[in-house]
């Protein structure tokens, strides 16, 4: 018999994620707010719930992919909220990206009620996802990551483990992003200057791709940026802003300047001012750049 697992979120990072488990042999008991994305998923390996408490009824292991802290906090404590069903023992996979300290709160909620919360952000667009090609990055109790493994490999090319702290993993998570949006924002100035003096973006993205910062990331991004090509929204700028402000309020509570952190921020802001909110986080960034240079 299959195993069951819980599964919330079937956003464009949550539904390859869901794909994943049950071609790994998972029987998934899933809950979403818009029921009709339960359709890209095989019927016959999912269980249809109408609320989170359902589908956390009975299970080993429920994974959440959630877009922020509200969310995630809300899907534990409201009247039909996972705490509502979860059985003693049973695990929490957070997916989500959240402050370390809100992933600390959900922890004591958990032990509170005799259930356990295993921070478990990862890094990879849905593209990687679907490709079972994600980091993942995790904190927890020691014997609690190890009984999610199996599962944590189905969904991804590595685990990387950041200790016992509830939050850690988080604190990871959150400067990555940081630091993708900061080098989507220097290669963006670059390429645009670049074609200001006439030089073909595309060439010097494809050199800097493949020789200084031959990384996932000036390759992946790079190319993006250079082409302007944003055809495919694989994280919204709504979310790339939601991270911002958290790594902002991280850098203020803990008197840490960060220059760089406050031109994202306002980078993004600015998006969201025009109306961007659902395009990729690499438009508002690199578009945002251009627009300000005059560059079509």
């Amino acid at each position: 018999m299959k195993t069951k697992v819980g599964f919330i979120g079937l956003g464009n990072l949550g539904t390859p994620i869901a794909q994943n488990l049950i071609e790994a042999g998972y029987h998934l008991q899933v809950y979403n707010r818009t029921s009709s994305k339960l359709e890209a998923l095989d019927q016959n390996s999912i269980t249809r719930c109408s609320s989170p408490a359902e589908s956390a009824d009975g299970v080993a292991f429920i994974v959440t992919v959630l877009s922020d802290d509200k969310a995630v906090k809300e899907i534990l404590t409201n009247e039909n909220g996972i705490l509502k069903t979860l059985p003693e023992g049973a695990v929490h996979i957070s997916v989500s990206t959240i402050l370390p300290e809100t992933a600390k709160e959900l922890d004591v909620l958990h032990r509170a009620a005799g259930s356990h919360y295993l921070t478990s952000p990862v890094f990879g667009r849905p593209e990687a996802a679907a490709a079972k090609k994600l980091w993942v990055c995790l904190s927890g109790p020691e014997e609690i990551k190890e009984a999610a493994r199996p599962l944590l490999e189905s969904i991804s090319q590595g685990i990387i483990d950041f200790g016992e702290e509830a939050g850690a993993a988080n604190v990871v998570k959150l400067t990555g992003n940081f630091m993708i949006q900061a080098s989507m924002e220097m290669m963006a100035e670059a390429y645009t200057l670049a074609e200001k003096y006439q030089v073909d973006r595309t060439k010097v993205a494809d050199f800097f791709g493949s020789t200084l910062f031959n990384s996932p990331i000036f390759k992946t991004y790079g190319k993006m940026i250079a082409e302007k090509d944003y055809s495919q929204v694989g994280f919204t700028a709504q979310l790339g802003y939601k991270d911002a402000k958290l790594v902002f309020s991280m850098s203020q509570q803990s008197q840490t300047p960060m220059p760089f952190i406050s031109a994202i921020h306002n980078r993004l802001l600015s998006a969201l001012a025009k109306g961007w909110n659902q395009r990729d986080w690499v438009e508002a960034i690199s578009r945002g750049v251009t627009d300000d240079a005059g560059v079509e």
